[in-house]
């Protein structure tokens, strides 16, 4: 934890923050913080500063805190993501918060499982706790926006070209799979691609599920003003295709 989270709930002064939960446990178990010690903390949403340590026990921390600085600048890129496993979904949402992405758009693909939309990880609650503590690695307060979008085909038509406006847009997706003789979406064809390449430009990157988009989904993802980006010659699992891919955008 390298920065010390809060919400208005936690203070019982407007400068006297208290902390009872796993994060008063990691001040105690990994911190070894001692009274006087100065922390890192920012309020959710808000501006990050520091507090002093005035008082601890077992039960609680008290920390006097004085917040003045503004979060880090998000980089104005827009995450389109296949839904993942839901064990992968975890790693991935704070991974996102941690390379700084503006928004991540969860959406369906021929090769996502039906039952991941019914995942608890899906929930609420439980993303906000993953992307909580992404920003507590990151040390930052402002989470992207996440939205879930399970129909591929009325995203692409209806949401995607407003999300274009303005932005370089780019699927990794280093292989076309279409249609062969068989009339099933698993022949592979080699398809014209480009590397990414480091940019400072509003970019959407979309990014498919294991085992890739089929040709349908990528012609889609073409007719919306997506190219073609080649991350590589090696089968990359999703979250190390995020990973790279966002690396590879970083100016």
């Amino acid at each position: 934890m390298n920065l010390i989270t809060f919400e208005a709930d936690d203070l019982i002064a407007p400068n006297t923050l208290v902390l009872r939960d796993r994060r008063l446990q990691h001040l105690l178990g990994v911190h070894k913080a001692q009274v006087g010690d100065s922390l890192k903390v920012g309020e959710l949403g808000g501006l990050m500063g520091h507090g002093e340590l005035i008082a601890l026990t077992s039960d609680e921390a008290t920390l006097r805190i004085c917040l003045d600085t503004p979060p880090p600048a998000k980089r104005d890129v827009i995450l389109v993501l296949a839904l993942p496993r839901p064990k992968m979904l975890k790693r991935i949402l704070q991974m996102v918060v941690t390379l700084g992405v503006s928004e991540l758009v969860l959406i369906n693909s021929y090769r996502v499982e039906k039952s991941f939309w019914q995942s608890p990880w899906l929930s609420e609650a439980a993303m906000a706790e993953q992307l909580r503590l992404g920003l507590e690695q990151a040390g930052d307060t402002v989470a992207p926006r996440v939205s879930l979008r399970p129909r591929f085909k009325p995203f692409v038509e209806d949401d995607l070209p407003a999300l274009m406006q303005g932005r370089d847009g780019w699927v990794a997706h280093p292989v076309l799979r279409q249609a062969g003789a068989t009339g099933q979406p698993g022949d592979i064809t080699t398809a014209p691609t480009q590397r990414l390449a480091p940019s400072a430009a509003p970019t959407l990157l979309a990014i498919g599920p294991e085992g890739g988009f089929i040709a349908y989904e990528v012609e889609k993802l073409q007719a919306a003003g997506l190219q073609c980006c080649d991350l590589g010659p090696r089968i990359l699992r999703v979250e190390t295709a995020v990973a790279v891919a966002l690396g590879q955008l970083l100016p």
